[in-house]
């Protein structure tokens, strides 16, 4: 049974979904790929697995540097998990190309060539938002492009991270 949580950032409602103590989704509520369809019931007793979710999502937007002490699941393609454990590898407070990320994946693959457009749609279906840093993510010529939150959650993430690189 998916257990969904409710958390209020600064951004708007957030749904955590966590399923057999791991983090499997987190969205911004109404966002593109709203809980993509996964199954589940809000819940009154908030496990431990939501507990560290949310203190992990205070310390973030706190300014603090979270450290990665969640484990995370995912679920997607080979494809999109490879696209998605490239993503967690973005430093905090700073930004790839989705070139950059293409390359990578391509590495990891051990693939010469994959469509720029198959990386997009890998990194806008990321269920697992802010956590799994898709908002980093960004054109050759540093504009900002598609986010699932939408770009105005998308800059604001960029700049808060900006600002508090160095904290």
């Amino acid at each position: 049974m998916v257990e969904f949580v409710k958390y209020t950032s600064l951004l708007g409602d957030i749904t955590i979904a966590i399923e057999n103590d791991t983090l499997i989704g987190l969205w911004f509520d109404g966002q593109k790929y709203d809980r993509a369809n996964v199954q589940g019931k809000f819940t009154q007793v908030i496990s431990q697995t939501a507990t560290k979710t949310m203190q992990w999502l205070d310390e973030y937007f706190q300014g603090k540097h979270p450290k990665m002490n969640l484990k995370l699941s995912p679920k997607g393609t080979k494809f999109q998990q490879a696209v998605w454990e490239c993503l967690l590898a973005i430093p905090y407070g700073q930004r790839k190309t989705y070139s950059e990320i293409k390359n990578l994946v391509c590495k990891k693959l051990g693939k010469e060539f994959m469509a720029n457009q198959a990386i997009g749609t890998a990194i806008g279906h990321n269920p697992i938002s802010i956590i799994i840093p898709c908002h980093r993510v960004i054109g050759k010529d540093g504009s900002l492009h598609g986010y699932a939150g939408g770009l105005d959650r998308k800059t604001w993430l960029l700049q808060h991270e900006e600002l508090t690189v160095f904290q």
